[in-house]
């Protein structure tokens, strides 16, 4: 109930300025029209850039407004209930983080109480000199503090409500008057001079400016963020060891081996056993069904091929643990039980049940783009290499196939970054075995399992044992980076060719 009542009135605020931005587009077109006499030629602009006009007058401004502070009031609250609680009270076995979080439990169990009848505002506000009796009460509605609730952390709370409610009726004053300020100024702007249009356009404009800018400084932000925690990570933890070592042994008790060498090679040899198994596969049924299969057949295989890419990757791993992992263990372990006869395997998870499915879920990533690449070679091409006489699979081999080359190698890229990222099916099919080994058949980990496995649990974002999961990252963007760079270099130069 807390939660619904702290969410509720946000929901409401939104739900009444968009109500205000669709009454302000009508009566903004309206008193455009009637400005005109009714004649839309009269005006500058169509009567519907002067609703667009109005609504944005109305919206963005007070959603804008809204965004922030939602984001400020939590902090400034924060900041101030917390400097109610003694610092002793704090440093004694809990973080302000904890402490917070007591805080806001307690607040929103007085909230629910008074909501249910069990306790009365004049009751929450003598909170501090009510201790016993209000506790009670608040367990009879339901609501559980816990035993270890001191008498400053329930004032705390008490304030903190307090606050959170005047924040609440501010907020919503602040934006209802800054969204009818907007209707406002729209409505006296509407005449049948005002160049609406032109005005919406460059508002669409900078919208599209913003949306082309916020991906670029999301991946400057990513990087950064990686960039200052690994260089924490490398003031606490020798570079030496974790460029050049070659063991990885996170204790947590600082004589750790951190070394990015076994995980990077686990990684690496995962990714090219899934690429063997899926670059072929998805390249051949990609020129099939764009250079081989009639309508009827295209229409049916590849919507059922690319099924595979929407599969979870914890199914995924499921079928690699459950599946492939003690088909392989049959074939290649077991000694004379086994089919084979020999003993190379001794468990289910290896470098070569993660990499064989990991294979299967990036067949549609190859398949799919490179059919859409090779059939926008231009048909053209294909008349001019059978008017020379070649056969089919001829001009596919020597014409089509290097003309759509740079749509492929993207293709394999896309799938290679896939293999590169992927977490679930390694940590279920490959295990979590940190070494450097060239048997496909025994257990291996990668980077991004590691990444998962450092942050993970109580962290406190100190120590070089959680911190080197952004060295990790780092090294793993990098990583991604140059295939990307190697890839557009292949794609510049077939291009000039082929062009």
């Amino acid at each position: 109930m807390g939660n619904f009542l702290n969410v509720a009135p946000t929901t409401l605020l939104v739900i009444v300025v968009l109500i205000l931005t669709a009454l302000a587009f009508f009566m903004a077109r309206n008193r455009a029209m009637a400005a005109a006499s009714g004649d839309a030629r009269k005006l500058h602009s169509l009567p519907n850039y002067y609703g667009y006009n109005a609504a944005m007058m109305t919206a963005i401004p007070a959603l804008f407004v809204l965004a922030i502070w939602l984001f400020v009031q939590p902090m400034l609250i924060q900041n101030s209930v917390i400097s109610l609680i003694p610092q002793a009270a704090v440093s004694e076995g809990s973080s302000v983080n904890l402490v917070m979080s007591d805080v806001r439990r307690v607040a929103n169990g007085l909230t629910t109480a008074v909501d249910a009848g069990a306790l009365t505002a004049d009751a929450a506000r003598d909170i501090s000199t009510a201790n016993t009796d209000i506790r009670s009460l608040l367990a009879e509605s339901g609501v559980a503090l816990g035993s270890e609730v001191t008498a400053e952390v329930l004032n705390a709370a008490q304030r903190y409500r307090s606050m959170q409610a005047t924040g609440q009726w501010l907020m919503t004053a602040a934006i209802c008057a800054i969204s009818l300020i907007g209707l406002f100024i729209a409505m006296r702007a509407t005449t049948a001079t005002f160049r609406a249009r032109n005005l919406v356009e460059r508002f669409m404009l900078a919208l599209l400016m913003i949306a082309a800018s916020l991906a670029i400084l999301t991946t400057v932000g990513i990087v950064f963020s990686m960039l200052f925690e690994s260089i924490n990570f490398f003031s606490l933890h020798p570079w030496q060891d974790f460029f050049l070592g070659d063991k990885w042994s996170p204790n947590f008790r600082g004589d750790s081996d951190l070394s990015i060498l076994p995980l990077l090679w686990g990684t690496i040899y995962i990714s090219i056993i899934a690429l063997l198994v899926a670059v072929p596969i998805g390249l051949f049924a990609a020129i099939y069904l764009s250079e081989y299969a009639n309508s009827k057949v295209r229409a049916v295989a590849k919507p059922l091929l690319e099924i595979l890419a929407g599969i979870p990757t914890i199914v995924y791993g499921l079928f690699a643990l459950l599946t492939v992992g003690p088909f392989l263990v049959d074939l290649f372990g077991r000694g004379e039980n086994g089919i084979l006869g020999v003993d190379w395997m001794s468990g289910a998870t290896s470098v070569l049940t993660a990499g064989l499915v990991m294979g299967i879920m990036l067949i549609p990533f190859v398949s799919s783009l490179s059919d859409d690449i090779i059939n926008a070679v231009p048909q053209s091409m294909r008349d001019g290499s059978f008017g020379l006489g070649a056969t089919h699979s001829e001009t596919i081999r020597q014409v089509v196939i290097p003309a759509a080359l740079p749509g492929i190698v993207g293709a394999i890229l896309l799938a290679a970054s896939r293999a590169i990222g992927e977490t679930m099916i390694v940590v279920l099919g490959a295990g979590a075995i940190a070494r450097i080994s060239a048997n496909p058949l025994e257990a291996m980990t990668t980077i991004t399992t590691r990444i998962v496995s450092q942050l993970t649990g109580d962290t406190d974002f100190a120590s070089p044992e959680t911190l080197v999961a952004f060295a990790l990252g780092l090294t793993l963007f990098v990583l991604t980076l140059g295939l990307n760079v190697v890839a557009l270099y292949i794609v510049r130069k077939y291009r000039e060719q082929y062009e």
